[in-house]
Formats: structure tokens, C-alpha cells, sequence
């Protein structure tokens, strides 16, 4: 018998968590599992993406609210949900010194969603399994209901500054809880340890073929051309990827004398965006530190780089590292909590320090070093990066 499923997760746009959505939809067997997709707004460059036997529910105009400004909800007249939005935002602030929440981002996001749950509406569908793909995780928990519910981890949970109460009476109502990957899964149970039964670990699918198919295509701004020595970057504009921290590297570089040898390019868009241009400008690197923006394509600016550099101060499993293995590309990360789940250090890829100087000394060795990336190509290049069979946990967690 048919199993109904619901997924829900918040939009299309370009971003490591989507392209995941996307490979898991792909992936699905639809001759036992009809697939309802509940996007809270139907907005991004993948939403074309969407498989054609997934059926994308219709967008529910007080769930569209929750990335869209304070002033934007007010001239929709949500005028509840907008007040719930100005409590909460004050409230993040002032309960949050209260209780010792020094980053009240996270914990702002907690209460935005608690205070406007009385405005949303439920779904009247009832399913076999519905799965929450991103935090938080309310409405799944809330708003639907299913014989089983799975809520998905993508981060490092130890960095994340959340209320930990409010995010354990959530986390209980789900039966199953996804983590990307094995470090990922602890990374959650340093804070929710009561949990570990219900912890499993399914990491993001990923297809060799389309990102080598998706890798050959044209692009009209082409890095091939430039002679320098290539850094590619693809990655959200945020604190948590630490642009900065690279802007900072290359600073050092050209300071030790690689000025005219080396140019880092950055696929990616985000909040950080103005700040990250006028840092840019004030080390003066306006020739060789190039923001290029959202790209639907990043794989052709992976496969013309010489070395791709994730300098993130935390990830839970980072799609695009998977990604530049499957092209073979030298990989340099930073030392963050879950890194040695992704890189062997030295084997398949090289982690460094945390640090702007950590970035500089590991680019500056690979850079020194073409023995080292060749080997770290060699070794890529025979490895089967293909996981198709993940979904298979999926379906067993799931009853199938």
C-alpha cells in the first residue's frame, strides 16, 4: 500500500540544505510513497528543480511570513503574526541575558515561531510520516499530524546558542531524529543527550553524474581564462562560513608577496554581503578577492579552480566539500568540530587551523606544494563517491 508522506521546509533558494532536499527527492521511490512538498514560500532558483512526481502543495499565506521583513508582514495585514514578530524580537533580547544566551539569533527564531503558532493554521490531511528538513522544527510538530515524524539535522548543534528546554519539548515530539553525518550526531547529543536513542545518522545524497554533467556546462563569467592561481569558495555570506576569516588569509598572502599570484573567488549570496565588499576594499583586494554572487551552477567554478577553500567556523556536513571530491579537486577546510568526518587530513583533502592564519599557512602549502594536490586528485578521482543507497535507511526508519 501507498505511504503519503509530507516534507516540509521553507523555500528553494541556492544553498547547501536545498540541493540536499533536491537529491533526496530525486531519489524517492514514487510507486510506494506519494510525496507532498509544503514550501513555506515558493520562491528560489531550484524550485524548478522539484521532481514532477512530487506533489508541491499550495503556499499558505501565514506561512510565508517567516523570511519576509517586520514592515513586509504588516502591509500582507498579518497584523498578528507581525506583532509576534516584535515580541519575539525584543523578547530574544531581554530573556536572552536572562538566560545567559549570549547569540540571540537562534533563540530569536525559537520565539518567532512559538508566539505566531496560534496564527497558523493546521493541515487537515492526516499522513503516515511527515518529515521536518530544517530547523525549527515546529510546524511538522505542531501544525501535522502523522503516525511518524522525522526532523533532520544539518549543523553543528554545539555552536548553535539555542534555548535548550524549548528545543527539547520540540525535539520530543518527533520519533526519529536525522543527522548528516556521525560527527554531526554527537555534535547534537553534547546538548540533547536524552535524545540519543532517537538519533540516526543518513548523509546528504549525492549524484557523481550530475555534478560532473552540471561541472560542463558554459558559464558566461568563466575563472578558466585567469592565470592566477585559483581559490574557489562556495558558501552562504554569513558569519558562519567565515568569509571574513578569508578575506583576512588572502590579506596575509599578498602581504608575504603573492599579490599577483593568486585570486579567490566566491560563488554564494547572503546578509553578510555589505560588510564582507567593504572589507574586501579596505585591504585593498578589490582585483583578487571577487564575489560572484548567487550562481544556480557553481560545479563549472569548482571544476576550473585550483584549490577549493571552505573556511567555515562550524558545518554539520558541507554538500559543496562532497561535491568538489566528486570533481576531484584539491580541498582545503578549517579545523571545525566535524571536519575529520568529511577530510583524511592529507589523504583526500587538508584541514587547517581556524584562523586567518591558519587559511594563509594551509593555502600557502598547497599552493608550494603541486606533488601534494596531485595526489590529492589522484586519490579522489579512484574513489565511488556515489550513495544512493542512503535513502534505504530512510525507507527502514520510515517502515517500508
Amino acid at each position: 500500500m501507498m505511504k503519503n508522506i509530507m516534507i516540509a521546509s521553507y523555500d528553494m533558494e541556492v544553498g547547501g540544505v536545498e540541493r540536499s532536499l533536491i537529491s533526496l527527492l530525486e531519489n524517492f521511490n514514487y510507486d510506494q510513497y506519494a510525496v507532498d512538498l509544503m514550501l513555506y514560500r515558493h520562491q528560489g532558483d531550484f524550485i524548478n528543480m522539484i521532481p514532477s512526481r512530487v506533489h508541491l502543495l499550495e503556499e499558505v499565506s501565514a506561512y510565508t511570513t517567516f523570511r519576509k521583513s517586520i514592515r513586509e508582514i504588516f502591509q500582507e495585514k498579518q497584523y498578528a503574526i507581525g506583532v509576534s514578530r516584535i515580541l519575539s524580537k525584543l523578547a530574544a533580547v531581554f530573556q536572552g541575558k536572562i538566560k545567559h544566551i549570549k547569540e540571540s539569533g537562534y533563540y530569536q527564531m525559537q520565539l518567532m515561531w512559538r508566539y505566531a503558532l496560534p496564527f497558523l493554521p493546521k493541515v487537515e490531511k492526516e499522513y503516515d510520516i511527515a518529515i521536518s528538513y530544517l530547523w525549527p522544527h515546529d510546524f511538522i510538530a505542531k501544525k501535522v499530524k502523522a503516525r511518524t515524524k522525522i526532523a533532520w539535522i544539518h549543523t553543528d548543534y554545539s555552536t548553535v546558542d539555542t534555548h535548550v528546554e524549548m528545543d527539547l519539548n520540540l525535539w520530543n515530539q518527533f520519533d526519529h531524529i536525522i543527522a548528516v553525518s556521525e560527527a554531526c550526531r554527537e555534535a547534537f547529543l553534547t546538548k540533547y543527550r536524552s535524545l540519543e536513542h532517537k538519533v540516526k545518522v543518513i548523509e546528504n545524497i549525492t549524484s557523481p553524474l550530475f555534478v560532473r554533467n552540471m561541472a560542463n556546462n558554459e558559464v558566461n563569467d568563466s575563472i578558466a581564462s585567469d592565470s592566477r592561481f585559483k581559490l574557489v569558495t562556495v558558501a552562504r555570506l554569513s558569519s558562519a562560513k567565515g568569509i571574513d576569516l578569508a578575506i583576512g588569509a588572502l590579506k596575509l598572502l599578498q602581504d608575504r608577496g603573492y599579490g599577483d599570484q593568486v585570486v579567490w573567488y566566491v560563488v554564494g549570496y547572503g546578509g553578510d554581503e555589505v560588510m564582507l565588499r567593504e572589507l574586501i576594499k579596505s585591504n585593498n583586494l578589490t582585483s583578487s578577492f571577487i564575489l560572484l554572487g548567487k550562481k544556480i551552477n557553481p560545479y563549472p567554478y569548482i571544476k576550473d579552480c585550483d584549490l577549493f577553500v571552505l573556511p567555515s567556523r562550524y558545518e554539520g556536513k558541507a554538500v559543496t566539500v562532497t561535491e568538489a571530491k566528486i570533481l576531484g579537486k584539491p580541498i582545503l577546510i578549517t579545523n571545525y568540530s566535524t571536519a575529520p568526518s568529511q577530510i583524511n587530513d592529507g589523504v583526500d583533502g587538508v584541514i587547517c587551523e581556524l584562523s586567518e592564519a591558519g587559511i594563509a599557512a594551509g593555502i600557502e602549502k598547497l599552493m608550494k606544494n603541486a606533488e601534494l594536490r596531485r595526489d590529492l586528485t589522484n586519490y579522489l578521482e579512484e574513489q565511488d563517491h556515489s550513495n544512493n543507497d542512503e535513502i534505504d535507511k530512510l525507507y527502514r526508519l520510515m517502515g517500508a
